[in-house]
């Protein structure tokens, strides 16, 4: 059974972004962050995007302000109306296992999917606030139960997005004989909405291996990304199937490798020590909660969690040839997509298309015939950046 992914050099890599639903920005510092939450800034943010190469776009969910952040759109609702606003651009909507019932979720999900032509997916948060589901009045479920309960729920959503008269017996779910009409749009290469899913225990591996289409990785280093992605692709090897991989990263792009490590040493000095101590302590217990202790931060510092996805691991931080040439390297050791953050979303969005895009491009092709084969350039994404209009 090999825990190695399957490299591939042809396909071109993928870029997705966060989508700032949240005030306050993706870093938790009193630093200038030209970044709004409001719907107007991500619409023209979404349309910049799209037209500068990027495939996907994730809308955070949270419920209780947290990190921070005092105020923050639904994660659904928001997609779906990113998706009207723009014409290739995928959009994820991040979901927790119960908030939602399954069947609720593949319905919405569907209609979205239909409103959009084929362009909805879903990011399943297994959940680690305790406070937001209590006070909800809503069942907590310890740790690795929780991705019991998650693992069910995807089982649901598939079965329900491609099988007529799907049931399913669980321990948290039972569906009976039930189909969801219309199904989803039928998309080429796509069985279904896109199920990405994310978490860095052993319990959450597992599910990832056995259930997700695209596993999401927090922040790590070279070595640090192959060892957490080799849970997943060993639980995914019994049953056949090739989960592909995402890794978080925050973006600081200046002329030179000495300003931008400059930017990231004011984001650290200017860091809220109150927001961030307080997420620190309640997902350190999250982390420490599970059996091996491997949970998500689970070995974040104070610095990393000022990013709170440990964006600041990755090393996407320099001028954009040394950006380019990591993100490379990383693709030889297994990501397919990079899930991308910024002090300033629009115009560094439109930056990273305009001035790392190309360099990744060239050093995917050389990396490709180093390897005996070339890069698929057919499927690339468009690119327009000329003429996004508000």
């Amino acid at each position: 059974m090999s825990s190695t992914p399957r490299i591939d050099l042809s396909t071109p890599l993928k870029f997705a972004y966060w989508v700032p639903n949240v005030s306050g920005g993706l870093v938790v510092s009193t630093i200038e962050q030209r970044t709004d939450w409001s719907f107007e800034y991500n619409k023209k943010l979404a349309r910049i995007a799209e037209h500068s190469g990027f495939e996907y776009a994730l809308t955070q969910t949270r419920y209780a302000a947290s990190y921070g952040a005092e105020k923050q759109h639904e994660a659904t609702s928001f997609s779906l109306a990113l998706l009207g606003a723009t014409e290739r651009l995928k959009v994820i909507s991040a979901v927790h296992p119960g908030m939602w019932h399954p069947g609720v979720l593949a319905k919405f999900m569907i209609t979205a999917d239909h409103l959009s032509n084929g362009r909805a997916a879903v990011n399943i948060v297994s959940g680690w606030l305790k406070d937001e589901f209590v006070n909800f009045g809503l069942p907590w479920l310890e740790h690795d139960e929780r991705y019991v309960r998650t693992e069910e729920f995807i089982r649901v959503l598939r079965g329900l997005w491609t099988e007529q008269g799907y049931s399913q017996d669980g321990k948290y779910y039972n569906i009976n004989n039930f189909t969801l009409n219309p199904a989803p749009v039928d998309v080429p290469g796509r069985a279904h909405p896109e199920i990405f899913f994310g978490g860095n225990s052993t319990a959450a591996q597992a599910t990832a291996g056995r259930v997700a289409d695209w596993y999401f990785s927090n922040g790590k280093d070279l070595e640090g990304f192959s060892e957490n992605i080799a849970g997943v692709t060993a639980a995914a090897a019994p049953a056949g199937r090739r989960p592909r991989f995402g890794l978080n990263g925050f973006v600081i792009a200046r002329e030179s490798e000495k300003e931008a490590r400059e930017t990231l040493r004011e984001i650290v000095a200017k860091a809220h020590k109150p927001a961030v101590e307080g997420f620190r302590e309640a997902v350190q217990e999250a982390g420490a909660s599970t059996k091996d202790k491997k949970g998500m931060w689970a070995d974040s510092t104070f610095e990393d969690l000022i990013q709170y996805n440990d964006g600041f691991k990755t090393q996407l931080i320099g001028t954009p040839e040394q950006i380019a040439s990591r993100i490379v390297e990383y693709k030889k050791r297994g990501v397919k997509l990079f899930l991308t953050c910024y002090l300033h979303f629009q115009e560094e969005v439109e930056a990273f298309g305009r001035d790392i895009l190309p360099i990744v491009r060239e050093l995917e092709a050389e990396a490709a015939r180093s390897a005996g084969t070339e890069l698929n350039t057919d499927l690339l994404p468009v690119t327009a950046l000329q003429g996004v209009s508000d």
